[in-house]
């Protein structure tokens, strides 16, 4: 595998604080968030309906979006398949009264990559969107090579075999991370906290699904995979195919 590294100049997509879209019905938290963001010097684009807010998020070019769920006119989780059956990428934190497994899920499933319930404190929120931004921006000029696969983490883009493979922003953040352990036995519980987050309450479903739909993917051969081998009774582990 050869890995290039970021040089010094690397830096985020705007040089200073990102440009965030917040899709929120509650004028009142709305506002709240904005002007939060604001103050720690985020550029901030704000919408208060789900069709709205696909506008901004397509048109805008925002770096990243805080998605309520239940939004007039869209919801939030309509929003995201809708960008992401686009192959927008854009990163998403759903921002929601409900705290049922099963909605987050739906969520992470969907393509979003953090999952707030309210009510929530601005600070973890902020420290959420640069976990997450840090994710997405913070490997520029970085190239995994693979075999045939190769993977640009500035980019957020993977070919396999000269072909473009389209993922969804946590099936590209799980490729990342499997590859960059590549050899290593990898636990579900790990693979949760490394790349959902320690304060994502997961299953080993989760995990399973989003393999299986990598395997999909990137594999010749679903059911003979050569890179996402399972490792019976633990987790997974990424296996160059020339190992």
């Amino acid at each position: 595998m050869r890995e290039t590294v970021p040089s010094e100049n690397s830096s985020g997509s705007r040089g200073n604080k990102a440009r965030v879209l917040i899709v929120e019905d509650d004028t009142s938290l709305l506002f709240g968030l904005k002007k939060n963001l604001q103050f720690e010097g985020y550029e901030v684009l704000t919408a208060s309906d789900g069709e709205a807010g696909l506008g901004l998020a397509v048109d805008g070019r925002p770096d990243l979006i805080i998605l309520d769920v239940m939004l007039p006119r869209m919801n939030g989780f309509e929003v995201c398949e809708v960008l992401r059956s686009n192959k927008i990428e854009t990163p998403v934190i759903f921002l929601t009264a409900k705290s049922l497994e099963t909605d987050k899920i739906t969520g992470l499933t969907l393509g979003g990559d953090d999952y707030m319930t309210k009510p929530f404190s601005v600070a973890e929120l902020l420290a959420r969107m640069q976990t997450v931004l840090r994710r997405v921006h913070g490997a520029e000029g970085e190239m995994l090579v693979i075999g045939t696969l190769e993977i640009d983490l500035s980019g957020r883009s993977v070919m396999l075999a000269g072909e473009v493979v389209n993922l969804t922003g946590k099936e590209f953040e799980l490729l990342c991370f499997m590859a960059r352990n590549s050899g290593k036995v990898l636990p579900r519980e790990n693979i949760l906290q490394k790349v959902w987050g320690y304060n994502y309450y997961g299953t080993a479903r989760t995990i399973d699904n989003f393999i299986n739909r990598l395997r999909q993917k990137i594999e010749e051969n679903p059911l003979k995979p050569r890179f996402l081998l399972t490792v019976r009774g633990i987790g997974y582990k990424f296996c160059p195919p020339e190992a």
